[in-house]
């Protein structure tokens, strides 16, 4: 229903505009060419030798055909193409209303007709309606924010009340021109506010690629009707038809870029990258101001300083001055706008030097690569840049310059020195959905290749730091356990073993005294103490064997470990849920180890001894294996596989949480502790291996 209104609507409005074209041109050629026809067309003046009447009056109808030409295509597209969808028709209605609302053509041609002129009248309030509501709803068709559908009515209640006031509700209210001022610039803040708003909260890549391209084209609209407007001061042209002809057609050629652009946008069919475009304009459009300034000012001054010459002989001076600017002018435009827009993707090598002679100055780790992520923000002007190293198997991020918002996506670039990855360059998009261009990506390979040498650098600076911290974190460790365990020896020798000696040096004294006396009695009390005594021999021994199993003295390692699963394969039955099954230990060693530090046999035995116990406790296993080898690299490799259950995950704590295990942080810090390693892991075939490897030397 809606489609067909619009389309009656534009029959309607395009046959009332076509009858206005002779009327229109009737008028041209016999008043207002001549005498002016109010605002619309002043009076012109012919220049003998230059064009007729008629062919002024033909010109005029053609420029003005043709810009409605060019707002009406655009609308019979969006009617195609767009009919389903309401911001599509509601494009196609502010295009019918404002192609024919802004020629002259319908205010003149209407003049005679009572039903034409109002009929533009409220084509006009229609077209400035349609454009608000279209700035305020597009892409999505919701008002954001949501308060701005209250003066969008109010604006529509004056766009109304226009038509009745026939089109000149200032003039006839008698509106001061400041309040005027006051209206247009606070309706056309709150359309930019709403559409910057949208664009930076809620609009989705592609909404933000559709809003540049109605932007752009507003945009120029709005620069170059501002720009024109001012050049059709009487002043400026006097009154010459020619000039006012040009002055017209590049108001026109202004105007054509909304309904393309509009166009573009709301069909969304493969929206280019609007950013090129955008850059050639601004570059050229400065070019033709700067052009034009310097044409200017050299004629002024030329004619002044050399008042003999003839003005065919200034232009042409000016003219070979401008032709000798042109180049060199337009790159140094060219340059800026790039800065302006995407930092400085086009001198890379500037950007090095200023990044050497940064770095020839004495820094930390931390600032080298600070500076380098801050080289590479302001260069690109990005919103944010930072770089991450990947440090014992997490990605930590070392340097970061700029605010990082959630919004803006991530790209990531490979830092790589001498053919491996020593890091990772993050860079976000400029805006949301925004890709990084073919300049930006040959900007950062050659920026990221001399700059990482720089980054290696910090990275065996901060590595130096970093094992110095550990080192001495190390070394107070092995402090701090030396005295704990001097401590614990201490506690046992002061609150136990002590109290039993003094004990056992009373009962002596006490059993000397019934010795002659009552022999029983003494005899008895030397029992006594008989007992006590063997108790503290075995709390000595227990407090021995703490310090180090007296079997490594013994049997040496490979014994200490075979006695030790002797012990536990003796109840040889282990039953589970009532059904009976038996666990079979094997070792696999050499005859005979090389010479170990007595802290690697210690460790050994803990891990391969606790690993054991889990084995009978948890694993519900068959078959335990246990190796002992040296390998190639002078280093000895223990391993402790068993066909059970298996353990959670590869990460995860072995056995956390039971009673008597050390678990894999303890297994990873015993062996760390001498300069080893520790893993376990699950199997895929079933089972668990707990793997450990120990320096020799």
């Amino acid at each position: 229903m809606v489609q067909i209104l619009i389309g009656l609507f534009f029959v309607v409005t395009a046959s009332i505009y076509a009858g206005c074209v002779p009327v229109y041109y009737d008028k041209l050629v016999t008043t207002c060419i001549e005498n002016g026809c109010g605002v619309s067309v002043p009076p012109l003046i012919l220049e003998p030798g230059s064009l007729t009447v008629t062919e002024v009056a033909l010109l005029h109808v053609v420029i003005d055909v043709f810009i409605t030409t060019v707002f009406y295509s655009a609308a019979l597209i969006l009617l195609w193409k767009s009919s389903r969808e309401p911001m599509g028709l509601l494009a196609a209605l502010a295009m019918i209303a404002f192609g024919t609302s802004f020629p002259s053509l319908a205010a003149v041609g209407a003049d005679g007709s009572l039903f034409s002129k109002y009929w533009f009248y409220g084509v006009a309030a229609i077209g400035w309606i349609a454009i608000s509501l279209f700035c305020l709803l597009f892409p999505n068709g919701r008002f954001v924010p949501a308060w701005t559908k209250y003066p969008m009515a109010f604006i529509a209640l004056v766009d109304i009340a226009n038509i009745f006031l026939e089109g000149s509700i200032w003039r006839k209210l008698n509106v001061p021109l400041i309040l005027q001022l006051v209206w247009y610039s606070i309706t056309t803040l709150l359309l930019i506010y709403a559409q910057v708003h949208r664009f930076r909260r809620v609009s989705s890549p592609e909404q933000r690629q559709q809003t540049k391209w109605v932007v752009y084209g507003v945009a120029v609209c709005f620069m170059g009707f501002s720009v024109i407007s001012m050049l059709f001061d009487p002043d400026f042209y006097k009154g010459n038809a020619v000039y006012y002809l040009y002055l017209n057609v590049a108001l026109h050629l202004c105007l054509s870029a909304l309904p393309v652009t509009l166009t573009l946008a709301v069909l969304r069919r493969r929206l280019w990258d609007i950013n090129p475009l955008v850059n050639r304009t601004i570059v050229y459009g400065a070019l033709s101001v700067c052009i034009v300034l310097l044409y200017t000012g050299v004629v002024v001054y030329l004619g002044n300083l050399f008042v003999t010459w003839s003005s065919y002989a200034v232009s042409l001076a000016a003219t070979a001055l401008v032709a000798v600017l042109f180049a060199p002018l337009r790159e140094w435009l060219q340059k800026l706008v790039n800065r302006l827009m995407k930092g400085r993707h086009d001198d890379p090598y500037a950007v090095l030097l200023e990044l050497g002679s940064q770095m020839m100055r004495p820094l930390a780790p931390d600032a080298m690569l600070n500076a380098i992520a801050r080289q590479v923000q302001t260069a690109l002007r990005l919103p944010y840049a930072g770089i991450a190293r990947d440090i014992e198997g997490q990605e930590t991020m070392l340097a970061a310059a700029g605010e990082r918002r959630d919004e803006l996506e991530l790209h990531a670039f490979p830092i790589m020195y001498q053919g491996q990855s020593i890091g990772t360059l993050y860079a976000a998009s400029r805006s949301t959905g925004e890709a990084f261009s073919a300049e930006d990506h040959k900007f950062l390979e050659v920026l990221l290749q001399q700059s990482a040498p720089f980054v290696n650098n910090a990275d065996m600076l901060q590595g130096m730091r970093r094992l110095a911290e550990d080192l001495q974190e190390s070394r107070e460790k092995l402090v701090l356990a030396r005295e704990e365990e001097r401590r614990r020896i201490r506690n046992n020798l002061h609150d136990d073993l002590a109290p039993r000696l003094a004990a056992l040096a009373i009962n002596v004294a006490v059993a000397r005294k019934f010795v002659d006396k009552e022999p029983a009695a003494a005899v008895a009390k030397m029992d006594e103490l008989g007992h006590v005594i063997r108790a503290t021999v075995q709390d000595i021994r227990s407090l021995v064997n703490d310090l180090r199993p007296p079997a490594l003295d013994e049997l040496g390692l490979i014994g200490a470990i075979r006695a030790r699963m002797d012990e536990m394969t003796k109840p040889s039955q282990l039953v589970e849920d009532g059904t009976a099954r038996r666990l079979s230990m094997q070792i696999d060693a050499p005859q005979e180890l090389p010479a170990l530090r007595a802290a690697v046999e210690v460790a050994v035995y803990r891990i391969v001894t606790e690993s054991l116990v889990n084995v009978v406790k948890h694993a519900d296993a068959t078959e335990c294996h246990v190796l002992l080898a040296v390998t190639d690299n002078k280093r000895l490799l223990v391993e402790v596989v068993d066909n059970g259950v298996g353990v959670e995950a590869v990460r995860r704590p072995a056995w956390a949480g039971m009673t008597g295990g050390i678990g894999l942080i303890s297994m990873r810090e015993r062996a760390a502790e001498i300069g080893g390693e520790c893993a376990i892991e699950r199997l895929e075939a079933g089972g668990t291996r707990v793997r450990a490897v120990f320096p020799l030397q």
